[in-house]
């Protein structure tokens, strides 16, 4: 079953999560979302096998999400997908997809739970 990583290539975590991978010797895909942005469709498909609401995807320690005031709104699910679709830094990353399932592999060793 092919994995698919949805990355920021120059993120230390998604590097580390990307070399376990390529050790690993499993068939994946690796996504730049910043090139190729997720779908809304699939950004609500992977917080679905993750079991997370989109508040728990947020990336509250960047600029972006303090420009934003994000911490100050009352926002829907809707909403706030729509502001990561259009903000990508507000997503945590990486989002790795394998199958039903998908994890945040943070620390980079939780990937063996998905290999």
């Amino acid at each position: 079953m092919k994995i698919t990583i949805y990355q920021k290539p120059s993120c230390t975590t998604c590097r580390q999560v990307y070399q376990i991978l390529k050790e690993s010797d499993v068939d994946f895909e690796a996504v730049n979302y910043y090139i190729d942005p997720i779908p809304k469709a699939k950004l609500k498909e992977l917080l679905k096998k993750m079991r997370l609401p989109a508040s728990g995807l947020l990336r509250a320690k960047e600029q972006i999400y303090q420009d934003l005031k994000l911490s100050e709104k009352q926002l829907s699910e809707n909403e706030l997908i729509n502001l990561m679709i259009e903000h990508p830094d507000l997503i945590q990353r990486p989002i790795v997809e394998r199958g039903a399932r998908a994890i945040l592999p943070r620390p980079a060793d939780r990937i063996k739970e998905i290999l």
